[in-house]
Order: C-alpha cells, then structure tokens, then sequence
C-alpha cells in the first residue's frame, strides 16, 4: 500500500529511535523493568541484546533447522495471586506461551515446564496448577514433554513461579512481527482485550471496584 507523507514521517522516527542505544539510567532493578513497557524494553536493549545472538525482541526466535522452519520461546510468570478469577497461574503458562509461538506464525507443538516452588507451599495448591497446566495443553494441541523442579527456601519466592518454552512449526509464509507491522494492516484479536490484567487487579485488591 501507498503511505502518505505524515506515516512514513512516523516510520522513519520510529526507525531512528530504534537505532539509538539506550542507556540504563537506574542502578538497581525495579518492579517496573519486568512490566513489559518502556523500562523493560530499555533494560532489554541495554543490556541483553548485544549480549546474546539473534535477539529479534519477537514473541518467538524463528530459525531454520534442515530445512524445517522453527518458532521458539520461552517466559517466565509470576503472577500473584495464583488462582484467579477464570483461570491460575497454571493455564495461564499454558496458554502465554502457546499464543507467542502462534502470533509469530507457528503450529505451537511442544513445551517444557519449569517450577520454582517456596518451601512449605500446598501441595493440594501444585496439584491443582498442574492439572489446570494439562488440560490447556490438551486443547491447545500441544505436549509439556520436560520439566525441572527446584524449591527455594521459606520467604524466598511468592509460593510458585513457572517458567516454560514452547517449540512450534512455521506454517505461515511470510514473516509476522512487529518489524512487519505497517499502517493500514489488519490486527486479530482472540478475546476482549484487558480482562485478564483487569481480573488480576481485582484479585490482588488493586482496583476500589468490585465485578
């Protein structure tokens, strides 16, 4: 499609400001490097990506393994409280990273599950994650084929932390991303956008309203 003058203008801004290296002002790690905004993005460029190889900032790292084009990424949750309105921490692992293999164009298939779990946690409370962490794989169409289980000690973690990576096949073909992204382009959406930071709000006591 054909941009006009003021959207290409906004493009090459935006592609300006890309190149620019940032710098890290702050000289601890605060809450807000791990919100996914501007501090997070700040602390990525300024310290991970000339540190590790291929980092595209993508949902998913694609790659070519003889012949086979693969999707692959990995995420870590932390959300507090564990069990919330509609879902927990369980399926939420499931399905987070189920959906950043899909939106980079991948058939999501198989994932690994790591738990980091505070001494003294239920075990009725892990019983429970994990049955909900199977079932969304079930109708995601995917496998969790390995894990790893560490426990830390009492007051050293918010009871259970997960971290997975998901590996999937890219079926579409032409590459899907932010760096495509372009006005005018159309944006699929899955469900309403907000409820899940909304309904952990509530649950955690954050919003004066109750739903």
């Amino acid at each position: 499609m054909t941009l006009s003058t003021r959207e290409q203008e906004v493009l090459d801004r935006i592609e300006r400001a890309r190149k620019r290296r940032p710098k890290l002002r702050e000289e601890r790690i605060t809450l807000a490097h791990g919100a996914g905004g501007k501090a997070t993005h700040t602390l990525i460029e300024a310290v991970f990506v000339d540190a590790f190889a291929n980092n595209s900032q993508e949902d998913a790292a694609a790659f070519t393994v003889d012949g086979a084009r693969l999707a692959l990424t990995t995420d870590s949750y932390v959300v507090s409280p564990l069990f919330f309105p509609g879902g927990d921490i369980g399926d939420l692992a499931v399905n987070g990273t189920v959906n950043d293999l899909a939106v980079s164009g991948a058939r999501p298939l198989y994932l690994t599950a790591g738990f980091i779990l505070e001494e003294g946690f239920p075990v009725a409370d892990l019983v429970r994650i994990v049955a909900s962490m199977k079932e969304a794989a079930e109708v995601a169409g995917v496998s969790i084929v390995t894990g790893d289980t560490k426990v830390v000690q009492r007051g050293k973690a918010d009871g259970c932390y997960i971290n997975t990576a998901g590996v999937g096949v890219i079926t579409y073909p032409h590459p899907l991303g932010a760096h495509t992204a372009r006005p005018g382009d159309a944006v699929l959406v899955s469900g309403p956008i907000g409820d899940h930071g909304v309904t952990v709000m509530l649950a955690r006591g954050e919003l004066d309203i109750e739903a």
